[in-house]
């Protein structure tokens, strides 16, 4: 008699049932196995979302250009980095009046950074209020538009007030939360390194939470020429190209040409600069959580094996115990393949019903992760909950085959008589 697959899963089911404890320890490696697996997955997820969504924000196509790699980082910096000269004004004038692809220029003038010492960023204070850390430039007013600074409340300063060197400032909106809370900051003087400025906008919160460093939205941006009026010394240079729509490869050719011929770089040698993209970071960061996502999946992959050893020995164990039973069906006419799918159909249940539970346990966590740790973000995707619960049926067939086998091999004569 064939015994469909929906009366097998019944019988798994109800075995489950009166061994309830045993069928728990026997999946716990799989629980183990399936929760850390979805967790690692959600938390991945999220940041993958994270950072798209925070680099992104700054425009999808715009080009970063500094004096080495601004992308993400898996390397020292070499002592030939370190010692680079800074980008100029000059420089960022040179890209738009020469490369053609190229939409709009910003720049960014700050102090120049100390690899051999520690340098305390500036504090911002406004009466009895004081904001540590916060993040002061000089930029010109291309930079709202490069990098979709857009204004929450207020204005940019303008060209004018650039080339006058007026004491405005555009601050960001965890600075203006901070020092004016509950009221508005428009026309309100702070005081940044010793000079007093005068805020006349507030940006935006920039999207992400994870990949927010403490100042991106403790921003001082004050006019290029202003901040130079007040730190000549200063002559560290970020440059932001937005290229025109889908001309993003020839925009960063043409800025690579003319940037290796002003900073004289061998043509035999590499570039003494570097450029980067959203997209290209983004890809960096992926790789990066690939392997971080092959040592998890790796790491992981122990707990369904020891959760598979577990089921084997226990229908094994079953096989042994209902010796006799499977005697009688098959002297009642049950073929080898009924007894074999019997069984498998007993660990793939056994294994399916851990791999539920290290689901359930999984999305738990990741809820417990954003209510608990909301700067990381995590999510579920729905293809890490159907992985895991095919990965842990899977585990179950591998496993439960050789007792299976065992089983429908038996001689029915001989399993009638076992006692």
């Amino acid at each position: 008699m064939r015994i469909h697959l929906g009366e097998n899963a019944r019988m798994a089911l109800t075995t489950l049932r009166e061994n309830k404890l045993r069928s728990f320890l026997t999946v716990i490696g799989v629980v183990i196995g399936i929760t850390a697996l979805i967790s690692v997955a959600s938390i991945l997820v999220g940041l993958d979302r994270d950072i798209r969504g925070y680099l992104e924000d700054f425009g999808t196509n715009t080009l970063f250009i500094f004096k080495f790699d601004p992308g993400i980082r898996t390397t020292r910096l070499t002592s030939e980095e370190r010692t680079r000269k800074p980008l100029t004004l000059e420089d960022a004038q040179a890209i738009v009046e020469f490369c053609p692809s190229v939409r709009r220029v910003s720049v960014e003038v700050f102090p120049r950074i100390n690899f051999f010492g520690r340098s305390v960023p500036p504090s911002a204070r406004y009466k009895g209020k004081e904001v540590y850390n916060v993040n002061h430039t000089g930029g010109i007013p291309d930079y709202e538009f490069v990098y979709n600074a857009n204004i929450h409340s207020g204005r940019f300063f303008t060209e004018a007030e650039n080339l006058h060197r007026s004491d405005v400032a555009v601050v960001g909106y965890d600075l203006a939360e901070g020092l004016f809370p509950g009221e508005d900051p428009i026309g309100k003087p702070i005081l940044v390194g010793g000079v007093s400025y005068q805020v006349i906008g507030v940006l935006e919160k920039r999207k992400g939470q994870f990949f927010h460093d403490d100042s991106s939205d403790k921003e001082v941006l004050v006019p290029y020429q202003t901040y130079r009026k007040h730190h000549p010394a200063d002559d560290e240079h970020f440059i932001g190209a937005e290229a025109y729509p889908g001309r993003l490869a020839a925009a960063e050719d043409e800025i690579r040409g003319l940037l290796r011929r002003r900073r004289n770089a061998p043509f035999n040698k590499p570039d003494n600069f570097g450029i980067s993209s959203a997209q290209q970071i983004a890809t960096q960061f992926r790789q990066i959580m690939g392997s971080i996502a092959l040592l998890i999946a790796v790491l992981s992959s122990i707990g369904l094996l020891v959760g598979g050893v577990g089921v084997m020995n226990i229908m094994l164990m079953s096989v042994t115990q209902r010796t006799r039973e499977i005697g009688v069906r098959k002297a009642i006419g049950a073929r080898r393949s009924d007894v074999i799918w019997q069984f498998l159909t007993e660990a793939m249940t056994l294994t399916g019903l851990g791999g539920v539970i290290g689901v359930l346990l999984g999305v738990g966590i990741s809820l417990l992760i954003n209510a608990l740790v909301p700067g990381l973000p995590s999510s579920v995707p729905l293809w890490a909950v159907l992985l895991g619960v095919v990965v842990s049926m899977a585990v179950g067939l591998f496993f439960g085959m050789y007792p299976a086998v065992k089983a429908a091999r038996l001689d029915p004569v001989d399993a009638l008589r076992y006692e």
